[in-house]
């Protein structure tokens, strides 16, 4: 992807920070022109995988949370949210769902799930003890990426 605008943030794994986080990613879109429908995906798979971050990956026990999102001039939306927390032991087993290790709280394990379903594509990088990277593509209309002039 050849990027045409890129931004990097880091804020504190905090449940209230989740909201900023949709409220960045939203701004970063308006350039775009996205569909409602786009930026409500987008909205929800950032809060997805900032709120895993907090909860899985720090156990609300603070740190930082990272996001990088880039657009290029294929119309390709990439955003990536990053922690230096516990990480995940065995990722495919994470991504199915229902599957959660917060026992006993009321999480439903469908995190992934929801990220794959409001996105392109969905990797997860992630080693115990090393935190996780989420990395979401979605596609945006083509005629809505501002060229450069």
């Amino acid at each position: 992807m050849s990027n045409i605008n890129e931004m990097r943030l880091e804020f504190t794994a905090r449940s209230e920070n989740e909201a900023f986080a949709r409220l960045a990613i939203s701004g970063f879109m308006l350039p775009l022109d996205p569909t409602m429908e786009q930026l409500a995906d987008v909205k929800t798979a950032v809060s997805e995988a900032v709120t895993n971050a907090i909860i899985h990956g720090y156990g609300g026990r603070g740190g930082m949370v990272g996001l990088r999102a880039a657009y290029g001039s294929e119309g390709d939306l990439e955003i990536e949210i990053i922690d230096q927390g516990r990480g995940i032991d065995d990722v495919q087993r994470a991504r199915q769902p229902f599957f959660t290790t917060c026992k006993g709280e009321d999480r439903s394990g469908m995190g992934f799930t929801v990220m794959e379903s409001f996105m392109d594509d969905v990797e997860v990088k992630s080693a115990p003890g090393k935190g996780t990277t989420v990395i979401m593509t979605k596609q945006l209309r083509d005629d809505a990426i501002p060229h450069e002039a």
